[in-house]
């Protein structure tokens, strides 16, 4: 299943890097979440797509919205990373894909880099995919919850 735009985002549930169990329901009518899928801890581009959302972690706060990253990496693996390279947010372990398979994030060769911008009430503002242009995923995102403020605001 291909997702769109105000689709409702799909209620995963899994993992994080210190083993505690999340869903995307534990986030909705709080805050907006910026779900992004990568391919792997400790990858060039992973690394700087991760680094570029921890640089902007205010920015996401400011706009009351949260960053969760997921990959199929083990837990142990993403507290790692997290620790390695000072992330604030949450790395959710996706070792089965089931959660790209919601998503409808396989990839074909190497996991597809895509990043989901979810509003407080679980629909989906914007997908942003690109395996290269690492960088632009943090870009999109924040332009996405600027939106969302404004309407909130308005």
């Amino acid at each position: 299943m291909q997702l769109k735009v105000l689709d409702s985002a799909p209620i995963f549930g899994s993992v994080t890097e210190t083993g505690q169990k999340i869903s995307l329901s534990d986030f909705l009518g709080k805050t907006s979440v910026v779900l992004y899928f990568y391919p792997k801890d400790f990858t060039l581009g992973c690394t700087k797509e991760a680094c570029s959302f921890r640089d902007s972690w205010d920015k996401v706060t400011l706009m009351g919205a949260t960053v969760i990253g997921v990959s199929s990496d083990d837990p142990e693996s993403h507290e790692r990373f997290k620790k390695e390279h000072s992330l604030q947010f949450t790395l959710v372990s996706d070792q089965d894909h089931a959660i790209r398979k919601m998503y409808g994030v396989e990839g074909k060769f190497i996991p597809s880099r895509v990043t989901f911008v979810i509003d407080k009430q679980g629909k989906i503002r914007n997908i942003f995919n690109s395996q290269l242009n690492v960088t632009k995923h943090v870009e999109k995102a924040l332009e996405t919850l600027n939106v969302i403020s404004n309407e909130a605001a308005a």
